[in-house]
């Protein structure tokens, strides 16, 4: 019966570094999905001259999940509510993106900020907002790059020998 417990302590350790490992490996893949977006955007509003909401439609459907959800509720948001305030909008669509993403604190600050410009400028400023979003993600997207190379191969082996050594202080 020890044994027994002993493996599943061990195993359920395992699982959370193999937990940890994935969040990093998909942290930049999706900061790379969230830049992607925001270029089509960009190409929306300036050269299509598609209203926010039917840039966001156009925008799910041409990139993967969970941006794709973002940018689909951020649009239903938009059809389904009249008068509505899109910062507020945002920001709820922001923070269900967080739960359901491995994007951290820096990337919520990142969009909130942008979001706070969102559809307020002209065409031109508007721009050089989302040029600004991109440059920030960039950031990001090498931090989160280097993390996962540090990290995610550490956080896997520290999942098990820290099960194995609990384990072995307990026997």
């Amino acid at each position: 019966m020890k044994w027994i417990g002993a493996l599943l302590f061990i195993g359920t350790t395992t699982l959370i570094g193999f937990e940890f490992s994935r969040k990093l490996n998909a942290r930049p893949k999706h900061i790379r999905q969230l830049k992607n977006a925001l270029q089509i955007l960009e190409a929306e509003i300036l050269y299509s001259q598609l209203t926010l909401q039917d840039a966001f439609q156009t925008i799910a459907k041409q990139i993967p999940e969970p941006a794709r959800s973002f940018f689909d509720g951020l649009s239903s948001s938009l059809v389904n509510e009249t008068g509505v305030d899109l910062f507020n909008v945002w920001e709820h669509q922001v923070n269900k993106l967080l739960k359901d993403s491995a994007l951290g604190t820096n990337e919520e600050e990142i969009l909130k900020q942008f979001g706070r410009t969102l559809g307020q400028h002209d065409f031109e400023q508007q721009q050089k907002n989302i040029h600004l979003t991109i440059k920030h993600l960039d950031r990001e997207l090498e931090e989160a790059r280097d993390n996962q190379y540090k990290y995610s191969k550490m956080a896997k082996s520290l999942g098990l020998l820290c099960g194995l050594f609990i384990v072995l202080l307990l026997i």
